[in-house]
């Protein structure tokens, strides 16, 4: 019977109104349930006769068009899709029992020893069961992040929910580490973006070459030669090369009352929009992501506006690339020692001198001959 068919009268044959009742109920969300009430409520019922109503849903029930439940106490009744009723008909009663818990669990699914104390099986005649539904395509075995060594079943139509998969980060059940680092390192490099402002570097300290005059000091056995060249050779090094590039940039922090910092919904936002990956993240998901990045001591928040800010030699390893090296390394990445001011260790000579250890009062290397004291002091 259509929907748009004429609502059945009292003269309606009993089959015409339970097909009447059923089109009306399989026409709403298949997951609303139907009490007494909400049946005769849809004034399918001629005179809202209970007998009839009775009858029209023990005959769906008993054709698997309606499934019984118990609420509060209460009978009420769901919808069951023509096709999923006919799969019904094809099982035995064993059979019909196990797909029946395995459907009403939903997409969380149901632990095997779970499913065989609900039905009451032994445990031959259940695995029957269960082998019979699987080669018949109706449900499939999944697992779970928490008990991945958990037979766990659902219906083959339905995907596992998020905490049964574990969310966006695993795959199969396994961690995935790669997709895991590449969502924090985009995250971070948007943090760094908006938490410092950028310049760049005044390199006129890092350009200039040292010069000794004073004599080598009985105390060392190297002469003043060895230790110039010792102190070129390391100034010259890879980790003080990027000193001199044009590349080179400082970072200042932004005035008080700054609220730039990005929020959990603006990078979730951003990331979803950069088309990084296929898989679209959520906030929950995101904040799971900042937290490992807070716990690595790369990022902090910021309690008055809730956004994120990227601590500063953490951002200096993100911008001139060291981050990278260092994942490559097992984490032994040199963070560059440009930069601006950091604290009054690195930004004083001696905090940046590679042969700080040569130099004492008389020797080839000694602060009353640096040449670099009097320029930092003019600053």
């Amino acid at each position: 019977m259509d929907l748009d068919d004429p609502l059945p009268s009292s003269t309606s044959s009993p089959q015409e109104i339970k097909s009447a009742l059923y089109a009306r109920c399989a026409s709403l969300p298949s997951e609303t349930i139907f009490s007494q009430d909400d049946l005769l409520d849809l004034a399918i019922i001629p005179n809202n006769a209970l007998d009839l109503l009775l009858q029209c849903t023990k005959k769906l029930t008993q054709e698997g068009l309606f499934k019984l439940l118990s609420r509060d106490g209460r009978a009420v009744w769901r919808v069951v899709k023509k096709e999923d009723a006919q799969k019904y008909k094809t099982l035995t009663a064993d059979e019909a029992l196990v797909y029946s818990l395995i459907e009403s669990a939903g997409r969380e699914g149901i632990w095997s020893r779970i499913l065989r104390s609900k039905s009451g099986l032994h445990m031959t005649v259940m695995m029957r069961g269960l082998k019979t539904l699987e080669n018949k395509s109706y449900i499939k075995q999944i697992k779970t992040v928490k008990f991945p060594n958990r037979k766990t079943y659902m219906l083959a139509g339905l995907q596992p929910s998020e905490d049964v998969t574990g969310g966006p980060f695993y795959t199969d059940g396994v961690l995935d580490d790669e997709f895991v680092h590449q969502m924090a390192k985009w995250a971070e490099r948007y943090i760094v973006g908006r938490s410092w402002y950028q310049r760049p570097l005044d390199t006129r300290y890092h350009q200039q070459q040292p010069h000794r005059t004073q004599k080598s000091s009985k105390h060392h056995q190297a002469s003043q030669q060895q230790m110039e060249s010792k102190r070129n050779a390391a100034l010259e090094s890879p980790a003080f090369a990027s000193r001199n590039s044009s590349d080179a940039k400082e970072l200042l922090p932004f005035p008080p009352g700054y609220t730039g910092y990005p929020t959990i919904p603006e990078i979730t936002r951003a990331i979803n929009a950069s088309n990084l990956s296929p898989v679209t993240m959520k906030e929950v998901e995101m904040k799971q992501l900042l937290d490992i990045l807070v716990w690595d001591g790369r990022i902090e928040k910021n309690i008055y506006t809730n956004g994120y800010k990227a601590i500063r030699q953490a951002a200096l390893a993100v911008i001139h690339g060291q981050r990278e090296s260092a994942d490559d390394n097992g984490g032994q990445g040199t963070v560059p020692e440009h930069g601006g001011r950091g604290s009054a260790l690195t930004e004083a000579p001696c905090g940046r001198c590679p042969v700080l250890a040569f130099c004492e009062e008389g020797g080839p290397v000694n602060a009353r001959t640096c040449e670099y004291f009097a320029e930092w002091l003019e600053i």
